[in-house]
């Protein structure tokens, strides 16, 4: 057997992150051989990953894995793979919507999905959140676009628009846009709001914790008691929202909200958990939009909730805005989420094969 095992793949920004993109059929499918691969693969665990893919930070070290679907209606399966820079660890709980901007031009790009125009429809199937996703990818031409004029805050220059567009996105892993059927409840006397859109989440205002809600991601990163505790609140939040025990995990995810200041209809810094988001994760978007537009809310009398029920919520994070767009129906004191759109970009940056060792892919002794 060769010393060395070569898997092809595409090297990929997806929105504010990066990661190589694969095949699924490329990929072992047993999930602790899996997970040697993809460490191996991104250099884990270490803090540089010289010795493989990732770039040292947890917006870097993220794997796609991507295959045609057999799902009625859907072209791709996407199951996405948070790979730990530090430790010896691969998950598969979180999804990541801003890789997954990068799954409608992969498909493109593998064969997966036809172009069918100057704009082609690829309808995803997210594996980790049992979500469908519809990705708008510009391919005048006969090829992807990747140059434009569509600008995200986190990524330097402009490129071609893709929209994304969100459906099934209520109660993610829960069941439930309200696990506890509360608006809103008190953890370690703050007051909180526990929610699944696209991911669940603790939110909670910045004011409650003796934060102002605009600090910068090294600023907070820096401050390890409030760490602690909004660690300790999540452990709780998890156990009310049904989630179990999650020490260890990363759901679920954290927010923490402040009036806005820059326009926007609310400030807002994502956890991830245990480091602060440089820019605002898609999907905690999601989630942070609805509990905006929910009667009840943490949101309420905090942020500037935009009216009627098509609307688009800006939320000011530490580098720019990320704009969400939401399809809701007001029911009674409540409010049901349709959908929720986005726009994102992408940049193809390599296409190649990593290798790993040969000997990742032989049970342990």
């Amino acid at each position: 057997m060769p010393r060395q095992h070569s898997i092809p793949c595409i090297l990929m920004r997806g929105g504010t992150s990066k990661g190589p993109y694969f095949r699924m059929g490329d990929i072992p499918q047993d999930v602790e051989t899996r997970a040697r691969v993809l460490l191996a693969a991104m250099g884990s665990p270490d803090a540089r990953q010289i010795d493989g893919l990732g770039g040292a930070d947890t917006l870097t070290s993220k794997v796609a894995l991507v295959g045609p679907s057999t799902r009625e209606g859907v072209d791709v399966d996407y199951l996405f793979a948070q790979v730990s820079v530090d430790k010896a660890a691969v998950d598969t709980a979180p999804s990541c919507g801003n890789m997954l901007s990068g799954v409608g031009p992969f498909a493109i790009e593998t064969g997966m999905v036809p172009i069918t125009g100057e704009r082609t429809s690829v309808v995803i199937y997210d594996i980790n959140t049992q979500s469908r996703i519809e990705a708008l990818v510009h391919t005048s031409d006969g090829a992807v676009d990747y140059e434009g004029e569509a600008r995200i805050d986190g990524v330097p220059g402009s490129a071609a628009e893709i929209r994304l567009n969100f459906m099934d996105i209520v109660g993610s892993k829960t069941g439930a846009l309200l696990p506890t059927g509360k608006p809103a409840e008190e953890i370690d006397g703050v007051n909180v709001t526990l929610i699944d859109v696209a991911v669940p989440m603790m939110i909670f205002r910045a004011a409650d914790l003796g934060k102002t809600g605009y600090e910068t991601a090294a600023e907070l990163d820096a401050d390890a008691a409030f760490f602690a505790r909004i660690e300790a609140m999540r452990m709780e939040a998890g156990r009310r929202m049904g989630l179990g025990d999650v020490t260890g995990k990363v759901v679920p995810k954290m927010a923490m909200i402040a009036p806005p200041r820059e326009g926007g209809s609310v400030a807002s810094r994502y956890f991830v958990p245990h480091k602060t988001h440089a820019a605002f994760a898609v999907t905690g978007g999601l989630c942070v939009s609805s509990c905006v537009v929910l009667p009840g809310s943490v949101c309420e009398g905090v942020a500037d909730r935009p009216p009627g029920e098509d609307c688009t919520v800006w939320i000011e994070h530490p580098t720019g805005q990320l704009d969400v767009a939401l399809t809701t129906r007001v029911n009674g004191n409540s409010v049901d989420i349709l959908s929720g759109g986005v726009l994102r970009t992408a940049r193809k940056l390599m296409e190649g094969q990593v290798f790993v060792p040969s000997s990742l892919f032989e049970a342990p002794k």
